[in-house]
């Protein structure tokens, strides 16, 4: 599978295995979209709880202005649907079935004139 733009993960269910340069070259194109956003919220879907929070964590750990509270109370049983939004700091996660397995962005503005971005799903450990 070809992944060289953010725009070819649009049709995937699923986070697809990258090479370190596809990382690479992925991570430089988002970051500018990520630095231009006044603020992100993040979906996760992985397969236990605490996947889903070590992924949030990479992000958190990579760019220190996204930050989020009370991970340590997080818990879902199986498959996990995780969403973080940096404006309020708030997590949630809850049991979902039959997801894929990846990490979604979306990059969102405080003008309505400027359209949010959802891109992804990139692997869990993307951002490490």
């Amino acid at each position: 599978m070809v992944i060289n733009h953010l725009v070819d993960l649009n049709r995937l269910r699923s986070a697809p295995q990258l090479s370190k340069s596809q990382t690479k070259k992925l991570l430089e194109e988002l970051e500018l979209y990520i630095l231009n956003a006044d603020w992100i919220t993040i979906g996760i879907m992985a397969s236990h709880d605490y996947l889903a929070v070590e992924a949030l964590r990479s992000i958190s750990k990579k760019y220190s202005s996204i930050k989020f509270t009370n991970l340590d109370s997080l818990h879902a049983d199986g498959s996990v649907f995780l969403k973080g939004n940096q404006k309020t700091e708030n997590v949630y996660i809850r049991t979902e079935n039959g997801l894929g397995e990846g990490i979604l962005l979306t990059c969102q503005y405080n003008e309505d004139s400027e359209k949010s971005s959802t891109f992804g799903p990139f692997p869990l450990d993307f951002f490490t």
